[in-house]
């Protein structure tokens, strides 16, 4: 049996095994030191109450090798400015750990939200993996009765057939490997009924999409009462948004809002703002 890794030797094949797979998951500029541990800006006031018109907290979930702070920058104090309750949690050793694994944490923290809030259900938006994620917790672990909205912003919701997935998989990430496309977990969560009821679902895709590849790999089969499956550039022709930087997007952030805004996933027919998207 292989000897336990130290922590410093574990972190560095961690930051060996991002760099491998760039091209996967593009990795943003540095976020500070302490930004493991640190919400991003609007997310985790504990004291905080839902209000009638957001009666569902939000709970964010980042996408691999991403922290909470980096990747939801812009938009938590974007939901927390238009009046939710928002939260963040960090998970699955920077998001490599087994999918599975990682469900059970979102599980329990979202437990520990409607336990603070009052709330009966959350909605969840999240990035990449943790826009895909999140439908293992609805369909095995009970959260179909405590998820109103599921917003997956570039989710990996069939996997990627891009072969850095493997080679990352390879290394220290069991969640690459169960995000590459046909993968033995693909195939359980994508099963009949990929959407199940309980949630409304919105998945919102880019044609420039370099990590989920081919980017309709995005898409939900699903009832449109209850899913809507959204191309940006089916509004906006000339958006060039791009697998990292979906989450800051002004444009991503109009389709999360209407969303989470109304009774149902996003609208087929809103018209964003196109303007200084991209």
């Amino acid at each position: 049996m292989r000897a336990p890794r130290t922590r410093r030797t574990g972190r560095t094949a961690r930051l060996l095994a991002a760099a491998a797979t760039a091209a996967l998951c593009a990795l943003a500029p540095a976020a500070p030191a302490s930004a493991a541990d640190t919400p991003p800006p609007g997310a985790n006031d504990w004291s905080c109450k839902p209000d009638a018109a957001h009666p569902q907290p939000v709970v964010l979930v980042n996408g691999t090798f991403k922290t909470s702070y980096e990747n939801w920058l812009t938009l938590s104090p974007a939901l927390a400015h238009a009046g939710y309750c928002v939260f963040s949690f960090e998970y699955g050793d920077l998001e490599t750990a087994p999918i599975p694994d990682s469900a059970a944490q979102l599980r329990d923290f979202v437990n520990a939200v409607l336990g603070a809030t009052g709330a009966r259900k959350v909605d969840i938006v999240g990035h990449s993996q943790g826009g895909m994620m999140p439908r293992y917790y609805v369909k095995f672990l009970g959260g179909a009765a405590k998820v109103d909205d599921l917003v997956g912003i570039v989710p990996s919701n069939h996997g990627t057939s891009n072969p850095l997935a493997i080679a990352a998989g390879a290394t220290v990430c069991p969640s690459c490997v169960d995000q590459t496309a046909g993968s033995d977990f693909l195939q359980r969560l994508d099963s009949d009924p990929e959407a199940p009821a309980g949630p409304d679902y919105t998945a919102v895709a880019t044609r420039y999409d370099e990590v989920v590849v081919p980017y309709t790999s995005a898409f939900l089969d699903g009832p449109d009462s209850y899913v809507t499956d959204v191309l940006l550039q089916d509004r906006c022709p000339l958006d060039t948004t791009e697998h990292d930087q979906a989450p800051k997007s002004p444009l991503v952030e109009q389709w999360v809002l209407n969303a989470l805004g109304r009774k149902g996933p996003a609208d087929p027919a809103f018209v964003p703002r196109c303007v200084g998207t991209g």
